[in-house]
């Protein structure tokens, strides 16, 4: 605990150790305990949230950090390559100083699975998160109108969609919801790594995704981000906002 309390955040602050800011009368808190930290660009850090125990964590979540950062690179030339693009074309969006942020979950047991959520149902305002799992099962994603359980498979790495990418791909690549389960037998640990653009970045829909067949669902949004936390506090999504 005291540990804890030396990067323990403040009740409105998102980095730090402890649960998220509280969200707006009405809405459930989650089961879960976790650490937010911005890794990237490193002059982005606030270090006093960096536990120093265990010793490792830093050095481990700086060289995670550095590979996350080619990680992406990767996936957004795959991504747009997968739809006919030129392949630097999200990265060109994404920014030369792209945000990278680190959240740490950890889910309890918890007696009343039944009743209490361990992250509720929400999308990602990010430009898409890559979450790394222990063998837990509990994430889950919304389709058709029934939950899906995303399968753990070891040492592979689950990215998700987030709301800017579906904005960047005019639809074409989805924003999922999702949510955690609670388990009465098993804690669960896992790592999100939210891919975000540079602050006041504008993004849009590419071009090469807008055409007669499908016209443009989005108009250009800067700092999404922050727009898409003032409807999550309330239980809302906020993609409507970048809608034509």
């Amino acid at each position: 605990m005291e540990e804890k309390k030396k990067i323990a955040k403040g009740v409105k602050d998102f980095e730090g150790y402890g649960a998220d800011p509280v969200p707006e009368e009405g809405q459930s808190l989650d089961w879960s305990d976790r650490l937010f930290v911005d890794v990237y660009p490193e002059d982005t850090r606030k270090s006093k949230f960096w536990p120093d125990s265990p010793a490792a964590f830093r050095d481990v979540l700086e060289e995670y950090t550095i590979k996350m950062k080619t990680f992406t690179e990767t996936v957004s030339k795959a991504m747009a390559k997968s739809l006919s693009l030129e392949e630097n074309c999200f990265l060109n969006q994404f920014g030369e100083r792209e945000l990278l942020k680190a959240r740490f979950n950890y889910y309890s047991c918890c007696e009343r699975p039944d009743l209490i959520l361990g992250l509720k149902p929400h999308a990602d305002g990010s430009g898409y998160t890559i979450i790394l799992q222990d063998d837990v099962e509990g994430l889950q994603v919304h389709k058709d109108g029934k939950w899906y359980t995303v399968p753990t498979i070891s040492h592979a790495l689950f990215v998700l969609m987030g709301d800017q990418i579906e904005i960047m791909t005019n639809g074409m690549f989805k924003s999922p919801v999702h949510r955690v389960l609670t388990n009465t037998e098993r804690e669960r640990i896992s790592v999100a790594m939210f891919y975000t653009p540079e602050r006041k970045k504008e993004i849009g829909p590419e071009e090469g995704l807008v055409n007669q067949e499908r016209p443009k669902l989005f108009k250009k949004v800067k700092d999404y981000a922050d727009t898409y936390w003032e409807y999550y506090q309330g239980g809302l999504r906020a993609l409507h906002v970048a809608k034509v």
